[in-house]
């Protein structure tokens, strides 16, 4: 496990890929530095739910298994999982033999778990039967068919307000217009985002423009979660809150980071774009 400054990560370089499975590969990102320019809460809920669609090894005979990983991170770890050398890592074990599924995902979590210096939980889902996430739509009221301007394309909590009647409500709301960027390559980062909230109504028009905010950003995608549930609670001050972003996959790979003021069953489903 590496963890040294962000430049010397294996985003953005040409890497051979490893031919026999090889913790050493995973990198370490701090939260920390992150979180110190937000206002994080004591009493907290959350994790960075990764699902892997690409896991494969060979069985004790050398036979090809197949697998669908899900991976949860939870949101106290010190470090998160930088997730080119998580690829990197996943395929290491493509070459490589294995007594059972149990033993490959008691190897997952040791490792994964002292990447991130918190237990990870490792779920490994055999095709047949299959007993993993499935494509749904998620639930809530659907924003981006307002019709309004937008001319700010950097996080800013100032576009967020109340509407106007102050109603005291408990709804969801979802949005596909989330976009941000890798800080280290520039590659665009495609996502849902859904946000459940107890209190004072939230003016519609105004969290979309918030949320498009984001489409010129440059942040991981769990510190783009906890940004927005900072800005969120800090302007609106709603009595419950709930933020959770679907991100696209990329190498095999989905990160679907979520935080809450209270605890919550997030469902196990991906969404059409993953």
């Amino acid at each position: 496990m590496s963890t040294n400054p962000l430049s010397e990560s294996l985003l953005g370089r040409d890497v051979n890929y490893p031919s026999h499975y090889d913790p050493s590969v995973l990198f370490a990102i701090a939260r920390e530095p992150n979180r110190a320019s937000l206002t994080i809460p004591t009493a907290w809920h959350g994790a960075d739910i990764w699902y892997a669609y690409e896991v494969s090894w060979l069985n004790a005979k050398g036979k090809p298994i197949v697998a669908v990983g899900r991976f949860n991170v939870p949101w106290n770890s010190p470090h998160l999982i930088e997730s080119k050398s998580f690829k990197l890592y996943l395929n290491s074990f493509n070459e490589s033999r294995f007594e059972s599924i149990k033993s490959v995902k008691k190897s997952m979590e040791q490792d994964l778990s002292a990447v991130a210096g918190a237990h990870v939980e490792v779920s490994l889902h055999e095709l047949h039967p299959y007993s993993g996430p499935l494509m749904s739509h998620l639930d809530g009221e659907l924003i981006d068919g307002l019709d309004i301007d937008i001319d700010c394309y950097e996080p800013n909590a100032e576009l967020l307000h109340c509407a106007d009647s102050q109603t005291k409500v408990n709804e969801t709301l979802v949005s596909h217009l989330l976009k941000s960027n890798c800080p280290v390559t520039g590659q665009p980062d495609w996502g849902t985002v859904q946000i459940k909230y107890t209190g004072d109504q939230i003016d519609q028009a105004a969290l979309l423009r918030y949320i498009v905010s984001f489409r010129m950003h440059t942040e991981f995608h769990e510190h783009c979660v906890e940004r927005m549930y900072n800005d969120i609670m800090a302007t609106c001050h709603p009595e419950q809150l709930f933020v959770m972003a679907r991100y696209t996959r990329r190498g095999g790979l989905d990160i679907n980071p979520w935080r809450s003021s209270h605890p919550i069953d997030v469902a196990d489903i991906r969404t059409v774009r993953q």
